[in-house]
């Protein structure tokens, strides 16, 4: 008979104490995510005159909010600037002469599954097709992420691309928002990544650290920490509202893990298109340890003309915020163009 000591039985109490599979806290988040427009209204207490038309928006492009986002915005007050970036609104069925589906025309620039490649020295990765908020001027709401959304075994050849293109140096993980892919999948996708002897750089694209700050939790910060490549990671905050005590606590913790933080910015109609607004959100992104980088005007994506500010008021902006502001917490204002080989400056 094998007897066994009082510190090996509480080690055997303390593994079938342990469930089998938990589901991480920040993807229990994302599956309660808000995603009914007569819920949204009724959260945020909104005049239910605003009902129809979240009902119209919705039916081409779902509604999607988490609370954690929820909570930072005002109820009873429909132009919040936060409400306004998630809220469906009638106007989103409006044909505009401009507006289209594919405003960036990625689909020209799509040499295998899951990878957009339309910049020297860059390859962009559809890490995952999913998003924990549906922000309403997205110019990939109308993305096909069904023909873009590679299996492993795609993956691997999609890799090979990389692999076999010595003059691709970066490679930048979108969506969706890469960072709603599992902490299993990225690691295996970033180990693959690291193993490129050209690659240099690892550029995320998220917005999770911002709508579901405890999405950077010990698992995600392993397998960034884990990686040889440099890492940046760009957030995508529009207004200062959206920084609260636990986003600066996510950044401090991708900082630690070797993330050069950097935010870019879509100016948008009624969020934030004023001067004191920039400068605020620049402030606060600052003291977060994020460095203010690009302020895009509007991709022209159909369901979107709503949030255009001219090109003319833009630079009116910008040259405010230069005004009040020093240059290192001035972000670029730029146009994504089809065709040209960088952003291009306005």
């Amino acid at each position: 008979m094998i007897t066994r000591s009082p510190a090996d039985l509480q080690r055997a109490r303390q593994r079938e104490a342990i469930p089998l599979a938990v589901t991480p806290d920040w993807q229990s988040q994302l599956a309660r995510a808000l995603r009914d427009p007569q819920a949204l209204c009724k959260r945020l207490k909104l005049d239910p005159a605003w009902l129809p038309g979240a009902e119209a928006g919705h039916r081409l492009f779902e509604v999607r909010v988490p609370e954690a986002f929820l909570a930072r915005m005002r109820p009873g007050d429909p132009h919040d600037p936060l409400l306004r970036q998630v809220l469906p609104l009638s106007e989103e069925a409006r044909p505009m002469p401009g507006y289209v589906a594919d405003p960036l025309e990625e689909a020209a620039h799509t040499p295998a599954r899951g990878l957009i490649h339309k910049y020297a020295g860059r390859a962009l990765l559809i890490a995952s097709p999913a998003c924990a908020v549906n922000c309403r001027y997205c110019f990939r709401r109308h993305f096909p992420y069904a023909e873009n959304s590679p299996s492993r075994a795609q993956w691997e050849r999609t890799l090979d691309h990389l692999r076999d293109d010595a003059s691709i140096h970066e490679a930048i993980l979108s969506g969706g928002d890469p960072l709603a892919a599992s902490d299993r999948q990225l690691a295996w996708l970033v180990e693959r990544l690291g193993a490129i002897p050209h690659l240099k750089r690892l550029r995320i694209h998220t917005r999770l650290p911002v709508v579901i700050p405890d999405r950077i939790d010990p698992a995600l910060i392993d397998w960034l920490a884990a990686t040889r490549l440099q890492k940046v990671v760009v957030l995508h905050v529009n207004h200062a509202n959206e920084i609260d005590a636990a986003v600066i606590d996510a950044c401090e913790r991708l900082k630690r893990a070797g993330a050069t933080l950097l935010n870019q910015s879509v100016l948008l109609r009624g969020v934030n298109d004023d001067i004191a607004a920039l400068a605020e959100l620049s402030e606060r992104l600052f003291e977060a340890g994020v460095l203010p980088y690009y302020l895009h005007v509007l991709d022209p994506v159909a369901g979107a003309a709503h949030f255009d500010v001219s090109d003319r008021e833009a630079r009116e902006l910008v040259a405010g915020l230069r005004e009040g502001l020093p240059g290192f917490l001035v972000p670029k204002l730029v146009r994504e163009i089809p065709g040209e080989a960088s952003k291009t400056p306005l």
